[in-house]
């Protein structure tokens, strides 16, 4: 089976000629991305583009992420080489890394070719306003079950409330140890 992977970054790519001339100046090269489960081997050709590497090809550049941590990467792709372990040519990951917080999918250009201009935009802004109905949704469903769980039906303390009984755990503690010593003192002077 092949991969999709190529194919997806080769579609990007595709409109962008100064990330080919990146690329293309680690023409040879082998990155590896390896998520544990998920290994994705990838070998830079010529042109720029990429194109699947062997397995007996050395990487000479390999990227660990942890498959956990795979959605905070797509979820703030400006911090995502802060996930991942990189062992090899440092060069090339730092071209990989300013590549992967560049590049971005045109999905209303991509569906325009297919839908036309104005479906296209409504179909991507239906997504995009889904999607941040989707995350509202979460987030008040997220801040109902803590109110609920903090106060109607308390199975979590806040925070504060911890550290005030802790603060007052030691405190009580403090003045049992000064009344053992004071009792200690007045048994020792009858």
């Amino acid at each position: 089976m092949r991969s999709p992977f190529p194919a997806a970054i080769n579609h990007l790519l595709a409109r962008e000629p100064w990330a080919r001339d990146k690329l293309a100046r680690h023409a040879g090269k082998v990155a590896v991305f390896d998520a544990g489960a998920i290994a994705v081997r990838l070998k830079i050709a010529a042109d720029g583009m990429v194109q699947a590497a062997a397995q007996d090809e050395g990487p000479s550049v390999t990227i660990r992420a942890r498959l956990s941590d795979l959605p905070l990467i797509a979820q703030n792709r400006e911090q995502a080489f802060s996930y991942v372990q990189i062992e090899g040519d440092a060069d090339f990951a730092n071209t990989i890394s300013q590549l992967t917080q560049s590049l971005r999918w045109e999905a209303e250009e991509d569906l325009a070719k297919l839908i036309g201009d104005v479906p296209a935009v409504r179909v991507v802004g239906g997504v995009k306003a889904a999607i941040g109905a989707a995350r509202a949704t979460q987030q008040k469903l997220a801040e109902n079950l803590a109110e609920y769980f903090l106060e109607e039906n308390p199975m979590l303390v806040r925070p504060r409330t911890v550290a005030d009984f802790s603060a007052e755990v030691n405190r009580l503690r403090d003045d049992v140890e000064r009344l053992a010593k004071r009792i200690e003192r007045m048994k020792g002077s009858r």
